[in-house]
């Protein structure tokens, strides 16, 4: 799907109580919602990129994208709603606050990313903004989503490269990458663990653990990592983490050549 064709398409799931407008110098198309123009901003180059490797359905996981971030309701009460108060990962140059100036309740993470809080909707979640706190103190907020985090179910599939074991968790709940802060399943992946242990959180909806043996694995965890920040919905880091001790450090793998395809 080309990039007029795409945009068309979107214009078309948006019209009764919804305006849309194009900037074709930086290739933006802004879905905004006619009562209030409130509204979200969608770069179209990286999704015809997408559309290019995985076709409608990443177009449809744009739709539903703006179809919840267009109807989340301004009044978000988190008193009576612990139990769906979640962790976000994201960028480290993530915006902190909305398009609208309201300052979104964060904390710092690694080098490479932050922590969001997010209320679950149910079809998806709304970031929490500081003004949504009320009473709630920030740092509770921090000890609910690191909590509930953990009720989340870890199952992951893996694969084997060239004697390198790679773990992946895509649930499409949309907090796959938030299982990095899951400190009792990572420490139970470290134990599973014989050779050196990186993580990886390339887009919001994967989490990637590999059991690196060799060079050949080292190879493999960049091209992945490098792949799904490509093609991930919304990216978040295309390096990948050294796990030891309960610390992550971001590293950069220097390629020594292609990865092996097979198994």
């Amino acid at each position: 799907m080309e990039r007029n064709e795409l945009r068309r398409h979107i214009e078309r799931r948006f019209t009764d109580g919804y305006r849309t407008s194009y900037d074709r110098e930086n290739e933006v198309l802004r879905i905004e919602r006619t009562n209030d123009r409130f509204g979200v901003n969608i770069r179209l180059a990286p999704l015809v990129a997408k559309t290019k490797v995985r076709g409608e359905v990443a177009v449809e996981e744009v739709v539903e994208y703006i179809q919840t971030a267009l109807a989340a309701d301004d009044t978000v009460t988190l008193a009576g709603n612990e139990a769906n108060v979640y962790p976000v990962i994201r960028a480290a140059s993530f915006a902190k606050e909305t398009k609208r100036g309201q300052a979104l309740v964060t904390t710092p993470h690694t080098a490479e990313t932050a922590i969001f809080y997010a209320l679950d909707l149910g079809n998806g979640y709304r970031l929490i903004e500081e003004r949504h706190l009320g009473e709630m103190s920030q740092s509770h907020v921090e000890a609910l989503a690191l909590e509930n985090i953990k009720t989340l179910p870890t199952d992951m599939k893996t694969d084997t490269v060239a004697g390198n074991t790679f773990y992946f968790l895509s649930v499409r709940d949309g907090y796959e990458a938030s299982r990095v802060l899951n400190e009792d399943f990572l420490r139970v992946m470290e134990r599973r663990i014989e050779g050196d242990m990186l993580v990886g959180v390339p887009h919001q909806d994967v989490l990637v653990i590999a059991d690196i043996r060799n060079d050949e694995g080292y190879d493999a965890m960049q091209q992945l990592m490098f792949d799904f920040f490509t093609n991930g919905r919304i990216p978040v880091t295309a390096l990948a983490f050294h796990y030891e001790a309960g610390g992550l450090e971001p590293i950069f793998i220097v390629g020594k050549k292609n990865p092996p395809t097979d198994a």
